[in-house]
């Protein structure tokens, strides 16, 4: 039997989606934003110095086809990823409404959203008086502070020392479709944090919110805050059958990685791994040496995004793209006769794009084990089609299989 890997570069964009200039960033649209080619120009041009230098290297990618996917996909070059491809690759566009986590995700897996996720408004408060009092009664609070549109980090510097003064939860959202959540792990409790996102969770699905996400930090007023990595997603339940469920159901086991678990809320899941991306990257070695026959391990690196592209840093993004090749290079040679490895993304965030959200992009496919050449233009479904297929399990979705 087979076994198959889906590797998700959380962000990792590469430009040239149909309907880029329907999405926005700052008034602009993201037609033109390209994260993985703006980047390798920006190492090209010296400016990507910090922690590293020069152009930017990724060897291993690039030989699965890294710099030729952001060729099909835009049109435009990626400095220095100008390798011949030694394996299967592509460019994936979405038709899901959106650029965001669950959707990307969803897809990936065979299932198109099924409906357009709601958002908040940008223009005074986020949030109505029945969301807002219905936090508050969760809670057991007066009240939230927060309640706008606001960059993670940047939110618990302005209104942490607020939060440990009053007891209040801070409460923001952004371009997605999410309503998050940041208290202090000490002071307000990390467990009463968690316990809080669990009840209103259901509330903001009912009205297709996509997330609530828990956003736990330490610190004091005086010497700052940092954000941990017990952050947690309370995601809505996929409402159909996805790529998880697909290998149950034939009998196979599914390992997650990552934020896996909670995109998915678990289903179809049997055993959950998360932490850093270092310690994931331990975890999908160790998947790839002791995975049963006939598993499916689904892994999500997120530092990508949530480290770099939100906080528009060029040179830490090159830096985790060069870890990142580096590493999996490890990974790849530990793959047996008969296993498939695909690496993709969900979604763009170019850090060289104004404002501070995801940007649309169409993602690399990337396979190692089944041959080489190209797959041309795909769309996210048939990543899970693909996985099916190597496989042998049904695939329920609307996508069709891109291997040979």
């Amino acid at each position: 039997m087979a076994r198959a890997f889906l590797v998700v570069m959380d962000s990792v964009g590469i430009g040239g989606a149909p309907d880029a200039g329907r999405y926005f960033n700052k008034d602009l649209p993201d037609l033109g934003a390209n994260t993985v080619a703006h980047i390798a120009q920006a190492c090209t041009e010296g400016r990507a110095e910090e922690g590293r230098s020069g152009p930017l290297r990724l060897p291993t990618l690039d030989a699965l086809g890294l710099g030729a996917a952001v060729r099909l996909a835009s049109n435009q070059p990626a400095p220095g990823l100008d390798a011949k491809p030694t394996g299967l690759w592509g460019a994936a566009s979405e038709v899901s409404a959106g650029k965001d986590t669950p959707s990307g995700h969803w897809e990936l897996a065979g299932l198109p959203v099924p409906w357009d996720w709601s958002y908040f408004p940008e223009d005074g408060a986020a949030f109505d008086k029945e969301l807002v009092a219905h936090v508050a009664e969760a809670a057991v609070t007066t009240g939230i502070l927060g309640n706008c549109h606001a960059s993670g980090t940047t939110i618990i510097a302005d209104l942490g020392a607020e939060h440990v003064k009053t007891g209040l939860p801070i409460c923001y959202t952004s371009a997605d479709s999410v309503f998050q959540i940041a208290a202090h792990e000490e002071c307000f409790g990390l467990e009463r944090l968690l316990k809080l996102c669990a009840d209103v969770a259901p509330y903001l699905h009912a009205r297709k919110v996509g997330r609530v996400i828990a956003r736990p930090f330490v610190g004091t007023p005086e010497e700052g805050f940092s954000r941990t990595t017990n952050r947690r997603d309370f995601a809505i339940r996929p409402p159909a059958p996805i790529l998880t469920d697909w290998v149950r159901a034939s009998g196979g086991r599914v390992h997650g990685i990552g934020k896996i678990g909670d995109i998915f809320s678990m289903q179809g899941i049997d055993t959950l791994e998360k932490g850093s991306d270092a310690a994931l990257m331990v975890h999908l070695s160790e998947a790839v040496q002791q995975a049963e026959e006939g598993s499916l391990t689904f892994a999500n690196f997120v530092e990508f995004d949530s480290l770099y592209g939100h906080r528009r840093d060029i040179s830490g993004y090159a830096r985790a793209l060069e870890w990142f090749d580096r590493e999996i290079a490890r990974v790849l040679d530990q793959l047996r006769d008969g296993d498939l490895m695909i690496l993709t993304a969900d979604h763009g965030n170019d850090p060289s794009w104004p404002g501070t959200d995801h940007t649309r992009e169409q993602v690399p496919v990337l396979v190692a084990g089944a041959g080489t050449g190209t797959i041309g233009a795909v769309q996210f479904a048939d990543v899970a089609a693909s996985v099916a297929a190597h496989l042998d399990v049904p695939s329920q979705g609307p996508g069709r299989s891109f291997l040979p």
